[in-house]
Order: structure tokens, then sequence, then C-alpha cells
């Protein structure tokens, strides 16, 4: 018997995201009288319109017109998927650059694929083509994967998998979102790469973390150097022990465990008797509602 060819991680993700949906085949509607090449249907372009929930918000115009020059030449050779509408409209929801140069390019009919989605499945290919794509920034990424987590209740190592990246990719990018807020917006603005934020979510003092963003994007500071300047600044004033005595290293060790599994900064402190407390911190009404839901699944307790 030959042997099945290894799945691609896309198509794996979006099984495991959308579990009871029909199989691709029946997902495709019957292709018109004159279909487009690939068994594809063709359809106006102007029928169809953007996904409001879609993961990426900026688009480069410079890349959308390379697009829209090499569609001029060759045509769109890749259907876009979108959802039919009750008002005889679709919503796109993969291929927005392609849509979008199409467009550019003068076109009056795209291939598309016809698929029977819900709100909650067309997001999840959506997501999932974005992320695999690396076409996001690092902000978009980051609320990518805390969408995947908050609304399909998916844990870090499952949305790892789903988008074929390390677990500890994701912690880092989630990371990204308990930054103050104008450090995500000179994330957001470009003026600040993925290794400047994941230096910066390093420092606890938020105020610092404001100065040093501010000052790396001013001076156009390298990652390793911010990285560097973060490290500095981590090691001026340190804590004493508590009453002379060394840092557990298990303790240590359990806050950093803890950190990854929850993608949050978790403290532990204890005293001499043995008793302490944990401390989670979170970076707005979302993210605590993320870690209530995760503590609620991890300790086996319906989540409502």
């Amino acid at each position: 018997m030959k042997a099945e060819p290894k799945r691609r991680a896309l198509g794996k993700g979006l099984s495991s995201l959308i579990p009871d949906a029909p199989a691709a085949e029946a997902l495709v509607e019957p292709a018109p009288a004159a279909p487009a090449p690939g068994g594809a249907r063709e359809l106006s372009i102007d029928r169809i319109r953007p996904n409001p929930r879609q993961p990426r918000k900026r688009f480069d115009e410079e890349e959308i017109a390379d697009l829209a020059a090499s569609i001029r030449q060759s045509g769109v050779l890749q259907p876009l998927i979108v959802r039919e509408e009750k008002d005889g409209s679709f919503t796109l929801v993969a291929g927005e650059r392609r849509w979008r140069a199409a467009r550019k390019a003068g076109l009056e009919r795209v291939p598309v694929t016809v698929r029977k989605l819900t709100d909650d499945q067309m997001l999840a290919i959506a997501l999932v083509e974005n992320l695999q794509r690396d076409d996001l920034a690092p902000l978009e990424t980051a609320r990518g994967f805390r969408t995947l987590i908050r609304d399909f209740g998916l844990t870090q190592a499952e949305v790892a998998e789903r988008v074929g990246k390390p677990r500890s990719t994701v912690a880092n990018f989630l990371r990204l979102l308990e930054l103050p807020d104008e450090v995500q917006q000179l994330l957001d603005a470009r003026k600040l790469e993925m290794g400047h934020g994941r230096a910066l979510a390093g420092l606890e003092d938020r105020a610092l973390a404001i100065r040093l963003a501010q000052q790396a994007a001013s001076s156009k500071w390298s990652v390793r150097e911010t990285e560097e300047r973060v490290r500095r600044a981590n090691s001026i004033g340190p804590v004493a022990p508590r009453e002379g005595a060394a840092r557990d290293p298990n303790v240590a060790a359990a806050e950093k465990t803890l950190s990854r599994a929850l993608g949050a900064k978790v403290a532990i402190q204890t005293s001499r008797a043995g008793r302490g407390r944990i401390e989670i911190r979170f970076a707005g009404d979302e993210d605590l509602d993320r870690l209530y839901r995760l503590l609620l699944r991890a300790s086996g307790s319906q989540v409502h």
C-alpha cells in the first residue's frame, strides 16, 4: 500500500481547530458553466468584501503593487477562499493580498473556492494562514495567538503545534502583550522589532521599559544592543536575599516554568516557615480572562 504523503502543518492546524468541519471536497460549491482553472469558480471581484476579523491590519502597498504586476501577466494562480453571505455577497476568508492586488491590477473576476464556515471557523483559517506565513507584525501575531487561546480554548503548546512554531516562540509573542502601551505603539509602528520587544519584556520596571524603548527607536539600537541595555538595567540594584539567605534555585526554576506555561510573569515568595504566595501578573482585562480560563481548564473545572 502506498504511504500517504505527509500533511502540511496548515492542513493539520485547520482540521484540529475545526474538527467538525466537512471534508474539503464537500466545502467546494459546484463550478459554474465556465469554471476557472483548477475547478474553482469565478466571481465578480465587487461581490467580495474583506474579512472584518482579519488579524492582519497593515498591508505593504509596494508588495501589493508588485503582486498586481505579476497578476496582470499571469492572473490569480491560487483561488481565494470566501464564504457566501445571506445578502448574496462573499466575505474573504483567506487571500486578502491577492484580492487587493487583483483590484489594483484591474481584474473584474477572480477564482474563488466557496466554503460554508461559521464565524469561528472563518477566523481560525485566517489566523493560521497568516501566522504560518509570517505575514503579521509582532503584535498582530501576539494578538492572533491570544485569540486562538482565548476564543478556541487552546493551550500554548496546542497553538504552537497548530502553527508549526516552537512553544517558546508562542510564549515570547504573548509576553509582548504585557508591555506598556507606549512600547506596543512603537512595535505597531514598526519602529521596534520582535527582538526589541522580547528584550524589553524582561524589565519589571514599566517606566524604564518605556524609556529604553523610546531610546531604542530614536537611536535605532540593534536588538543586541537593546538586550545589553536591559541586562545592565536588571543588574543594577538587585534585591538583597531575605535575611541574608540565598534564593532557592528550585523556587526560581518554578517561577520560570510557570511563566512559560501561563505566558505571564510569575513571582513566588516564600518564608522560612514554608508559607508564601504566588503572584501572576496580567496586562489587562482580556489577559486576566485568558489566565482565568487557562487555570480553570488546568484544574479540570468547567469554564463558563
